[in-house]
């Protein structure tokens, strides 16, 4: 079978300014990649890098000609498993490079077979889950603006990103404009294990479902001694990367946080849900600041999970490809629309 394949940057501005404890995003730069079979069909996928796992859109762009390489080799988009194979041969790490082609790969395949994504996986598009929508750190005026927008579109799934001196007038800031919200937070690693204990005691007065990646990665027995102590669960972010991260983590957290963009691709995500179960861990689906040309991939997982936190194209002030409806969270399947669901707008 013949393939075409091409990739392109693209950046996107984000409807307001994005914090976390490491930084503020303004934009959001991804890499789409598209796969054209013979007959027309065009498979979508994108890249969402992080720096902080040591990848940009340059290193992105610079190891994509390899990988679509390596598709148009194997020439049959439908052997998902040898084309996994393959780039990782190709290409070691670089994660959210592999998983754009992965992505469109599947996409792809399904909407040869004119089916949605779930459906060929055989999962059932009633089990779905409601993503939260996610504060980043501001002033307090500005989150409880963001707040305000958040309940206003429907969320009640609200995500708080802490990791600063002012912790618990952010959370009560948000509870005040949601007081019947599920509220979780995020610390992206920025307390120490003692701190963190502490301030977890004072977050369950504010009826906080759980605790995101309270400690550095770098730091397990860190994370064990909160887990350990902590009045909320605890959910592994950065600490839980790839499938050999799962037995690490599992003891030391009650939720694994699986991104595509850290771990590689669909394949690699499925792997990683299953180990989570047969280790007694829930699952969250999480993801960086994306387009829908890679959201909507990661939404097809909905009926795998115990929780989703898939809102990176919802903070975009714009986004060229429309995905899975999200109306007031919802990750609506039902849809049905073919492959990911990703389509131009």
């Amino acid at each position: 079978m013949s393939l075409e394949t091409e990739f392109e940057r693209v950046a996107l501005p984000l409807e307001y300014p994005f914090t976390i404890a490491r930084g503020t995003q303004t934009t959001a730069e991804t890499v789409v990649v598209r796969i054209t079979d013979g007959d027309g069909t065009v498979g979508i996928g994108a890249g969402a890098p992080s720096t902080h796992y040591g990848e940009t859109v340059a290193t992105v762009a610079a190891v994509l000609p390899d990988l679509l390489a390596a598709v148009e080799d194997v020439g049959d988009p439908h052997q998902l498993a040898r084309i996994e194979r393959r780039m990782r041969e190709t290409v070691a790490g670089n994660p959210a490079a592999r998983c754009a082609v992965s992505i469109a790969c599947h996409d792809l395949v399904a909407k040869r077979l004119d089916l949605p994504l779930h459906r060929y996986w055989g999962l059932d598009p009633t089990e779905t889950v409601e993503t939260s929508y996610t504060i980043g750190i501001d002033d307090a005026e500005r989150m409880r603006e963001k707040a305000e927008t958040a309940i206003e579109r429907g969320h009640d799934r609200l995500k708080v990103k802490l990791g600063t001196d002012r912790d618990g007038e952010i959370v009560r800031t948000v509870r005040d404009v949601a007081p019947d919200a599920t509220l979780t937070v995020d610390a992206n690693e920025a307390w120490t294990p003692r701190e963190a204990v502490r301030k977890i005691d004072r977050l369950a007065d504010e009826d906080v479902a759980f605790v995101e990646q309270p400690v550095p990665a770098e730091d397990p027995e860190g994370l064990r001694f909160v887990y350990e102590r902590s009045a909320l669960p605890i959910a592994a972010d950065e600490s839980c990367v790839t499938l050999a991260d799962v037995p690490r983590v599992a003891g030391r957290c009650d939720v694994a946080n699986i991104k595509l963009m850290k771990c590689g691709g669909l394949r690699e995500a499925f792997r990683m849900i299953h180990a989570a179960r047969a280790h007694g861990l829930e699952v969250m689906a999480g993801c960086m600041t994306e387009s829908n040309a890679s959201i909507a991939a990661a939404c097809q997982l909905a009926p795998l999970l115990d929780y989703a936190d898939l809102d990176g194209s919802l903070l975009l002030a714009d986004d060229p490809y429309e995905g899975v409806p999200m109306e007031g969270g919802r990750i609506d399947l039902e849809a049905e629309r073919p492959g990911t669901g990703v389509r131009p707008r």
